[in-house]
């Protein structure tokens, strides 16, 4: 006997439907359509989570640069210096630091001073 795909072809047809409610215009119920933006959208997605990270990244050294530059330090000696005086601290926390606890940044910059 032949087996029916209808239940599944309609669950699957369904499920991106649902995903493309949040579009304008053809594209949320066209099946053709909103299948390829679906699919976009996703691709778009994955890159956008890489991206997030390397912004981040980018944001937290201009931060810590700033604060850095402000005690009279550039950024690479302070990163030098911390690796020197085996202060691990990624540049997240350090970031932070420098955005919201000063007293804690300038220790940080002092013994990196001190140390070389």
């Amino acid at each position: 006997m032949r087996v029916s795909k209808g239940p599944a072809a309609r669950h699957k047809k369904n499920r991106i439907l649902k995903e493309a409610s949040g579009f304008r215009g053809k594209r949320r119920n066209c099946w053709v359509t909103a299948r390829q933006v679906v699919r976009r959208s996703k691709q778009q997605a994955f890159t956008g989570r890489k991206l997030r990270k390397r912004d981040n990244r980018s944001l937290w050294i201009t931060r810590i640069n700033a604060a850095a530059r402000a005690r009279g330090i550039s950024y690479s000696r302070l990163i030098s210096g911390m690796s020197k005086a085996n202060i691990e601290l990624d540049r997240k926390v350090l970031a932070d630091l420098a955005v919201h606890d000063a007293p804690a940044f300038d220790a940080i910059v002092e013994s990196v001073k001190n140390f070389g």
